[in-house]
Parts: C-alpha cells; structure tokens; sequence
C-alpha cells in the first residue's frame, strides 16, 4: 500500500485480486469525499481503510469493464452505496460473464450497471478535485483514463514500458496505440503515471522509453 497526500490530495495504492490490479482511493481532504478506481478485489480490505479515514466514498469508477478490475463493484456498492462510473462501450463487458478473464477469476461476480456513464472529456467533481475523463479505446471500447492535477490514472491502456493487451474481444492495437498518442502523449510530459498493474512512470518517461509508442518505436 502506498499513500501520498500530493497536491493536497489524497491519494492510497492498493494491490488487490489474483491480478495484481492497483486500486486507488482518491480522495479531498477539505470536503472528505472519496472515489475507488478500480477495486479488483480483496472489497473488506479496501473498505476498511476507507473507514479509517472518515472519509464518504463517493464513487466506483471503472477504467474499464474486465473482471479484474470491477470484480469488487457489486459487494463495494452494497456496503457503500456509492454511485458506480463507466464508460458506456465497456456496459455489457461489465455486467455479464462475456469476458475471458472469468474463467481465471473463480467467484468473481460481474459488476452492477453504472449509475453515471462518462464520455469523453467529462469532470467528475470530487470536492475541490476534478477528474477528466479521457476515452482511450483500445484495451475495451470503453477504456478510459483520469487526468487531475499532475496525475494520470491510466488503467490497462499505458503501463510503464508496456502497453495493454488487445488480443480480448474488443481490442484493437492500431487504436490502443492511437489513444496513447494523441490522447494522453499530448498532456503534460511531467505527469505521472499511476496504471492499472506494475510500477507507476511518467508521461515522459514513457515517450522516451515505452517500446510501443516511445521515440523507440516511432523509428522502427
């Protein structure tokens, strides 16, 4: 677990589920309002610690509708209340057993529907921190990023020195390259990173180094 209070902001790492997936709680220390990316898994863990803070968790929002990542949403939701985002084009993948991955996530249970579906460039208002939603299709349809004040929650679309998969029902490499390169390649190069599994980078890092869309790869 890593916790950072950045930019008055705060800001805990979780690794959850047999994926390895980051889960971060994001939260406004003056209003003490929360957001969960991506809770995978382990939901009694992630709970707890959001109790301890005395924050109200506000939201569940989806990179991205593969079991990893929303396989905590239905038992989060029932203990919390809180209100579910996702982009519309990852809807089915979420809430049905359509995805792959299930057949190596026994017990995990698809995801309620979205209370709020996001579209590109919309803000979610979490007390003084505003949450930009990037449509970055690729990984899913319906992958998306969060950009805020020199973060950038990248999900499975751009991890450090690696890329996400697009061999699943609904990836598209041409476009998941697309994405990281004229969505996110075109913010901040200062920024840093915060993916959906392994280490955390940054923007510039990654246009210097990523072997798929770096300088490296642009000369190939």
């Amino acid at each position: 677990m890593h916790e950072s209070t950045m930019h008055d902001m705060f800001l805990e790492q979780f690794v959850v589920g047999p994926f390895d997936v980051n889960c971060y709680l994001i939260g406004c220390p003056h209003h003490r309002k929360m957001a969960v990316i991506d809770p995978g898994g382990e939901v009694e863990r992630i709970w707890r610690r959001v109790q301890e803070t005395g924050y109200s968790l506000e939201y569940i929002i989806n990179t991205h509708g593969h079991v990893d990542h929303i396989a905590g949403n239905l038992d989060l939701k029932h203990i919390s209340h809180a209100k579910i985002l996702a982009h519309a084009d990852d809807v089915l993948l979420m809430t049905t057993r359509q995805d792959m991955l299930y057949t190596m996530f026994p017990g995990a249970k698809p995801s309620p529907a979205p209370d709020q579906l996001l579209s590109d460039g919309q803000i979610i208002q979490l007390g003084n921190i505003n949450l930009q939603v990037l449509h970055t299709p690729g990984h899913t349809q319906g992958g998306i990023c969060l950009f805020t004040d020199g973060v950038l929650f990248t999900g499975d679309t751009l991890f450090a020195e690696g890329i996400g998969r697009t061999d699943f029902p609904g990836g598209n490499y041409q476009q998941l390259i697309y994405s990281i390169r004229n969505k996110l390649f075109c913010l901040d190069a200062g920024l840093k990173i915060l993916p959906g599994h392994g280490d955390e980078s940054t923007l510039d890092r990654e246009k210097r180094y990523n072997p798929f869309v770096g300088s490296a790869a642009l000369d190939r």
